[in-house]
Protein backbone atom coordinates (compact mmCIF):
# COMPACT_ATOMS: atom_id res chain seq x y z
CA UNK A 1 0.00 0.00 0.00
CA UNK A 2 1.08 3.46 -0.53
CA UNK A 3 0.11 7.02 0.27
CA UNK A 4 0.90 8.33 -3.33
CA UNK A 5 0.17 12.27 -1.75
CA UNK A 6 0.68 13.60 1.81
CA UNK A 7 1.83 16.56 3.13
CA UNK A 8 2.80 15.12 6.59
CA UNK A 9 5.91 17.04 6.65
CA UNK A 10 3.70 20.21 7.07
CA UNK A 11 3.23 22.13 10.71
CA UNK A 12 0.03 20.21 11.72
CA UNK A 13 1.73 17.48 12.23
CA UNK A 14 4.79 19.16 14.32
CA UNK A 15 3.24 17.61 17.59
CA UNK A 16 3.53 13.79 16.85
CA UNK A 17 5.25 13.26 12.94
CA UNK A 18 7.29 10.29 13.95
CA UNK A 19 3.96 8.68 15.74
CA UNK A 20 2.45 9.43 11.77
CA UNK A 21 4.71 7.54 10.30
CA UNK A 22 5.13 5.00 12.90
CA UNK A 23 1.44 4.33 12.13
CA UNK A 24 1.28 4.63 8.70
CA UNK A 25 3.51 1.71 9.11
CA UNK A 26 1.86 -0.34 10.95
CA UNK A 27 -1.23 0.35 8.64
CA UNK A 28 0.96 -1.20 5.87
CA UNK A 29 1.76 1.84 4.04
CA UNK A 30 5.43 1.30 2.65
CA UNK A 31 5.87 4.22 1.25
CA UNK A 32 4.86 8.12 1.64
CA UNK A 33 5.09 10.35 -1.36
CA UNK A 34 5.25 13.79 -0.32
CA UNK A 35 4.24 16.84 -3.32
CA UNK A 36 5.78 20.39 -2.49
CA UNK A 37 3.76 23.29 -2.04
CA UNK A 38 5.89 26.64 -2.28
CA UNK A 39 9.24 27.89 -1.38
CA UNK A 40 8.82 27.83 2.09
CA UNK A 41 7.53 24.26 2.19
CA UNK A 42 11.06 22.66 0.66
CA UNK A 43 13.10 22.59 3.67
CA UNK A 44 10.67 20.70 5.99
CA UNK A 45 9.86 17.98 3.47
CA UNK A 46 13.20 17.33 2.77
CA UNK A 47 14.10 16.90 6.96
CA UNK A 48 11.58 14.74 6.54
CA UNK A 49 12.76 12.65 4.07
CA UNK A 50 16.35 12.45 5.46
CA UNK A 51 14.87 11.31 8.96
CA UNK A 52 12.75 8.72 6.96
CA UNK A 53 14.84 7.74 3.67
CA UNK A 54 13.18 5.88 0.72
CA UNK A 55 10.00 5.63 3.03
CA UNK A 56 9.54 9.35 2.74
CA UNK A 57 9.96 10.78 -0.93
CA UNK A 58 9.98 14.01 -2.52
CA UNK A 59 8.55 15.96 -5.02
CA UNK A 60 8.99 19.62 -6.56
CA UNK A 61 6.39 22.13 -7.63
CA UNK A 62 4.77 24.95 -7.05
CA UNK A 63 1.26 24.92 -5.87
CA UNK A 64 -1.51 26.99 -7.73
CA UNK A 65 -2.70 28.35 -4.78
CA UNK A 66 1.00 29.67 -4.32
CA UNK A 67 1.13 31.23 -7.36
CA UNK A 68 1.72 34.92 -7.72
CA UNK A 69 3.23 37.72 -9.94
CA UNK A 70 6.53 36.70 -8.71
CA UNK A 71 6.26 33.15 -9.68
CA UNK A 72 9.13 33.31 -12.41
CA UNK A 73 11.50 33.97 -9.43
CA UNK A 74 10.46 31.31 -7.48
CA UNK A 75 10.35 28.63 -10.11
CA UNK A 76 13.62 29.47 -11.10
CA UNK A 77 15.10 28.50 -7.66
CA UNK A 78 12.60 25.69 -7.84
CA UNK A 79 14.31 24.41 -11.57
CA UNK A 80 17.67 24.59 -9.99
CA UNK A 81 16.97 22.21 -7.17
CA UNK A 82 16.09 19.73 -10.37
CA UNK A 83 19.09 20.33 -11.93
CA UNK A 84 21.22 19.39 -8.81
CA UNK A 85 23.41 16.09 -9.38
CA UNK A 86 21.00 12.80 -7.91
CA UNK A 87 18.74 15.19 -6.96
CA UNK A 88 16.02 13.72 -4.47
CA UNK A 89 13.04 14.57 -6.65
CA UNK A 90 10.86 11.80 -7.95
CA UNK A 91 8.16 13.91 -9.27
CA UNK A 92 6.97 17.59 -10.48
CA UNK A 93 4.25 18.22 -8.10
CA UNK A 94 1.99 19.51 -6.67
CA UNK A 95 0.94 21.73 -9.95
CA UNK A 96 -1.59 22.43 -11.98
CA UNK A 97 -4.71 24.91 -11.79
CA UNK A 98 -7.06 26.12 -9.45
CA UNK A 99 -9.99 28.77 -10.12
CA UNK A 100 -12.37 27.69 -7.09
CA UNK A 101 -11.34 30.64 -4.34
CA UNK A 102 -9.92 33.70 -6.63
CA UNK A 103 -9.16 34.40 -10.09
CA UNK A 104 -6.71 37.01 -9.40
CA UNK A 105 -3.65 35.04 -10.91
CA UNK A 106 -5.23 33.39 -13.73
CA UNK A 107 -2.88 34.61 -16.36
CA UNK A 108 0.10 33.60 -13.78
CA UNK A 109 -1.30 29.73 -13.16
CA UNK A 110 -1.42 28.81 -16.26
CA UNK A 111 2.00 30.27 -17.02
CA UNK A 112 3.53 28.44 -14.19
CA UNK A 113 1.86 25.02 -14.98
CA UNK A 114 2.74 25.00 -18.37
CA UNK A 115 6.24 25.97 -17.37
CA UNK A 116 6.28 22.73 -14.83
CA UNK A 117 5.01 20.58 -17.55
CA UNK A 118 8.11 21.74 -20.23
CA UNK A 119 10.36 20.48 -16.53
CA UNK A 120 8.58 17.17 -16.53
CA UNK A 121 9.13 16.57 -19.88
CA UNK A 122 12.94 17.90 -20.40
CA UNK A 123 13.59 15.70 -16.90
CA UNK A 124 11.46 12.51 -17.96
CA UNK A 125 10.11 12.79 -14.78
CA UNK A 126 6.39 12.24 -13.71
CA UNK A 127 3.88 14.97 -12.43
CA UNK A 128 1.03 15.46 -9.78
CA UNK A 129 -1.76 17.90 -11.08
CA UNK A 130 -4.25 19.65 -8.97
CA UNK A 131 -7.33 21.13 -10.72
CA UNK A 132 -10.10 22.41 -9.13
CA UNK A 133 -12.75 24.56 -10.76
CA UNK A 134 -10.39 24.67 -13.78
CA UNK A 135 -11.37 21.33 -16.05
CA UNK A 136 -11.45 23.07 -19.34
CA UNK A 137 -8.28 24.95 -19.07
CA UNK A 138 -6.47 22.23 -17.65
CA UNK A 139 -7.55 19.75 -20.69
CA UNK A 140 -6.77 22.54 -23.15
CA UNK A 141 -2.92 23.48 -21.68
CA UNK A 142 -2.29 19.29 -21.67
CA UNK A 143 -3.47 18.42 -25.17
CA UNK A 144 -0.76 21.19 -26.20
CA UNK A 145 1.44 19.03 -24.78
CA UNK A 146 -0.07 15.43 -25.82
CA UNK A 147 2.67 14.86 -27.94
CA UNK A 148 5.19 15.18 -25.06
CA UNK A 149 3.55 11.52 -23.82
CA UNK A 150 3.95 12.82 -20.01
CA UNK A 151 2.67 10.66 -17.02
CA UNK A 152 1.70 11.11 -13.63
CA UNK A 153 -1.34 11.57 -11.49
CA UNK A 154 -4.27 13.98 -11.37
CA UNK A 155 -4.29 14.16 -7.55
CA UNK A 156 -7.59 13.88 -5.50
CA UNK A 157 -9.90 13.06 -8.48
CA UNK A 158 -13.79 13.99 -7.95
CA UNK A 159 -15.14 14.75 -11.35
CA UNK A 160 -17.68 12.81 -13.45
CA UNK A 161 -17.74 9.84 -15.95
CA UNK A 162 -16.95 12.13 -18.87
CA UNK A 163 -14.45 14.46 -16.92
CA UNK A 164 -12.49 10.72 -16.21
CA UNK A 165 -12.50 9.76 -19.73
CA UNK A 166 -10.62 13.18 -20.86
CA UNK A 167 -8.15 12.98 -18.54
CA UNK A 168 -7.71 9.38 -19.25
CA UNK A 169 -7.28 10.34 -22.76
CA UNK A 170 -4.05 10.88 -22.05
CA UNK A 171 -2.36 7.22 -22.12
CA UNK A 172 0.19 7.95 -19.23
CA UNK A 173 -2.34 9.21 -16.50
CA UNK A 174 -4.11 7.80 -13.86
CA UNK A 175 -6.27 9.24 -11.22
CA UNK A 176 -5.37 9.79 -7.22
CA UNK A 177 -8.57 8.93 -5.25
CA UNK A 178 -8.56 9.63 -1.77
CA UNK A 179 -11.12 9.93 1.26
CA UNK A 180 -14.16 11.46 -0.51
CA UNK A 181 -14.17 7.77 -2.33
CA UNK A 182 -16.02 6.85 1.38
CA UNK A 183 -18.31 9.94 2.09
CA UNK A 184 -22.01 8.86 1.67
CA UNK A 185 -22.61 11.43 -0.81
CA UNK A 186 -19.76 10.85 -3.40
CA UNK A 187 -20.59 10.31 -6.75
CA UNK A 188 -17.15 8.28 -6.91
CA UNK A 189 -18.20 5.00 -6.89
CA UNK A 190 -20.39 4.95 -9.96
CA UNK A 191 -17.57 7.43 -11.17
CA UNK A 192 -15.02 4.56 -10.89
CA UNK A 193 -17.18 1.68 -12.23
CA UNK A 194 -16.08 3.20 -15.61
CA UNK A 195 -12.53 3.29 -15.20
CA UNK A 196 -10.12 0.46 -15.02
CA UNK A 197 -8.35 -0.55 -11.89
CA UNK A 198 -5.44 -0.04 -13.31
CA UNK A 199 -5.82 3.57 -13.58
CA UNK A 200 -6.11 4.77 -10.17
CA UNK A 201 -3.86 5.01 -7.50
CA UNK A 202 -4.69 5.89 -3.55
CA UNK A 203 -4.08 8.65 -1.63
CA UNK A 204 -4.85 10.43 1.12
CA UNK A 205 -3.65 14.63 0.61
CA UNK A 206 -3.43 14.26 4.55
CA UNK A 207 -4.20 16.53 6.84
CA UNK A 208 -7.42 17.36 4.30
CA UNK A 209 -10.52 14.80 3.70
CA UNK A 210 -9.95 12.51 5.99
CA UNK A 211 -12.14 9.24 5.03
CA UNK A 212 -14.46 7.98 7.04
CA UNK A 213 -14.56 6.77 9.78
CA UNK A 214 -12.03 9.66 10.52
CA UNK A 215 -13.81 12.54 8.28
CA UNK A 216 -13.66 15.93 9.93
CA UNK A 217 -10.29 14.70 12.05
CA UNK A 218 -6.86 15.93 10.56
CA UNK A 219 -5.94 12.76 8.03
CA UNK A 220 -2.45 11.02 7.85
CA UNK A 221 -0.87 8.47 5.65
CA UNK A 222 -2.37 5.53 7.95
CA UNK A 223 -6.12 6.39 6.58
CA UNK A 224 -5.01 5.20 3.18
CA UNK A 225 -5.79 1.91 4.48
CA UNK A 226 -9.97 3.31 4.38
CA UNK A 227 -9.87 4.26 1.43
CA UNK A 228 -7.87 1.45 -0.45
CA UNK A 229 -10.86 -0.97 1.40
CA UNK A 230 -13.75 1.04 0.19
CA UNK A 231 -12.12 0.96 -3.57
CA UNK A 232 -11.55 -2.88 -3.26
CA UNK A 233 -15.39 -2.71 -2.18
CA UNK A 234 -16.34 -0.66 -5.13
CA UNK A 235 -14.59 -3.01 -7.77
CA UNK A 236 -16.16 -5.94 -5.83
CA UNK A 237 -12.53 -7.09 -5.49
CA UNK A 238 -10.34 -8.07 -2.29
CA UNK A 239 -8.32 -5.35 -0.32
CA UNK A 240 -5.38 -7.52 -1.14
CA UNK A 241 -5.74 -7.26 -5.22
CA UNK A 242 -6.53 -3.93 -4.69
CA UNK A 243 -3.30 -3.00 -3.24
CA UNK A 244 -1.50 -4.89 -5.16
CA UNK A 245 -2.83 -3.20 -8.71
CA UNK A 246 -2.62 0.21 -6.96
CA UNK A 247 0.91 -0.43 -5.75
CA UNK A 248 2.18 -1.93 -8.55
CA UNK A 249 0.57 1.02 -10.77
CA UNK A 250 2.17 3.81 -8.38
CA UNK A 251 5.66 1.98 -8.39
CA UNK A 252 5.84 1.73 -12.42
CA UNK A 253 4.68 5.60 -12.87
CA UNK A 254 7.13 6.20 -10.29
CA UNK A 255 10.37 3.98 -11.48
CA UNK A 256 10.10 3.09 -7.59
CA UNK A 257 11.37 -0.65 -6.90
Amino acid sequence: MMDTHSHIYGPEFDEDRDQVVARAREAGVERVLLPNINSDTVEPMLALCRRYPDYCLPMMGLHPEDVRTDYAGVLSSMRELLQQPAHPYIAIGEVGLDFYWDQTFRTEQLGAFEQQLCWAFDLDLPLVIHCRAAHCELVEVMERHRAEHLRGIFHCFGGTVEEAQQLLSFPGFVLGIGGVLTYKKSTLPEVLRNVPLERVVVETDAPYLAPVPHRGKRNESAFVADTLQRLAEVYGITLSEADKVTTDTAKRLFSLP
